[in-house]
């Protein structure tokens, strides 16, 4: 594979890209590259951290990129989540591992790693420090997913601003060349941008991917861009917007079947994203049951002749949430089975529900 055809398939991962041109001098150094992408271990986990994931991570490797995902236990506990009990963050840790193994990620030539073995170097946390020292607190906060709206920022604490400095640390104690991570962290991956060269390290190109909508209506635009992408993001908050990666097929037919899809619409529709970043990805062709009276099946190769059909009012809202069911069930169906058939899987799956459930 030439480094063009490496930059092609990166630039199908990222939405945003700072910048190409030094993405592109990276792919033609011929050096080892690794790219890394951080996840808080907290609940259940959905299709948008799950499938979509899979298949972004399975592009980078692709490309011949070596891949760290980071088990970010000790943020999450920063961050107060299940708790704030490390015991039960590092059990979700390991079920969001065997959800991915389950659901086609290429794990070898993906490594995980874990945020609390980092902490046992103590120049990982003098690194902290020194990244704690590079800027004023309120560009801290600013970076900051959890302190993105006014009203927060009275529950803002100290260890939210150790988080984003140990945001910043991380990418640097990895080796990541790229940060691979979602749009919703633009901001502090370009506060890496600044502080690396400050450091004496790199400044790493930044790859944001898209982040999946939740099945709701979209509320009223913002105009920042990271905020609009917070807003609309798949949230587990809101479990019935939400499709987990271990939901039954009758979970999915009253989720889908209810979600926000308006006729001709193809802007901020999560039902027409669901097809372009997952469906279409796993389907080479993808087929549209319909009755007789609307026409029958229809079949289509690719997403935008896809979409141009749902614009035209080719295609019903009905047809496509009814099929995307069956092709989300299908990708589902080996995560399913993996949970009901592997002993320790099924455990962990059963202690993360149960944390839901009471925390």
């Amino acid at each position: 594979m030439t480094a063009e055809d490496k930059l092609k398939l990166i630039k199908e991962v990222g939405e945003e890209i700072i910048s190409e041109e030094e993405l592109k001098e990276l792919l033609e150094s011929g050096e080892s590259l690794t790219a890394y992408d951080g996840f808080e271990p907290s609940g259940k986990i959905h299709i948008a951290q799950g499938l979509l994931r899979a298949i972004n991570i399975n592009k980078m490797t692709k490309a011949g990129i070596r891949f760290k995902m980071w088990v970010a236990d000790w943020h999450a506990l920063a961050n107060n989540k299940m708790g704030g009990d490390l015991e039960k963050i590092q059990t979700v840790g390991r079920y969001f591992i065997e959800v991915w193994k389950a659901c086609g990620l290429d794990t070898n030539n993906v490594e995980f790693c874990w945020a609390s073995d980092m902490a046992k170097n103590p120049d990982y946390w003098k690194l902290v420090v020194q990244v704690g020292k590079s800027n004023a607190l309120k560009r801290f906060v600013r970076t900051a997913e959890m302190m993105g709206r006014e009203e927060s920022l009275d529950k803002l604490t100290g260890a939210h601003i150790i988080y984003s400095c140990m945001q910043v640390a991380d990418i640097f104690m990895l080796g990541a060349k790229i940060t691979q991570l979602g749009m919703d962290q633009r901001k502090v991956n370009m506060l890496a941008r600044e502080i690396g060269p400050q450091l004496g390290f790199w400044k790493p190109v930044v790859v944001s991917h898209h982040m999946l909508m939740g099945l709701e209506k979209p509320a009223s635009k913002s105009a920042d861009r990271t905020t609009r992408t917070i807003e609309l993001k798949m949230s587990k908050s809101k479990p019935d917007t939400s499709i987990f990666m271990t939901d039954s097929q009758d979970d999915l037919i009253r989720k889908i079947g209810k979600a926000y899809c308006p006729a001709g619409i193809v802007e901020e529709n999560p039902i027409l994203e669901y097809y372009r970043y997952i469906v279409f990805e796993r389907y080479p062709s993808v087929e549209i049951k319909r009755e007789e009276r609307h026409g029958g099946d229809t079949s289509f190769k690719s997403y935008k002749h896809f979409e141009e059909s749902y614009k035209d009012g080719f295609l019903h809202p009905q047809d496509v949430k009814n099929s995307l069911t069956y092709y989300l069930n299908e990708l589902l169906k080996p995560v399913r089975s993996h949970f009901e058939n592997n002993p320790e899987a099924r455990k962990l799956k059963e202690n993360v529900e149960r944390y839901t459930v009471t925390r």
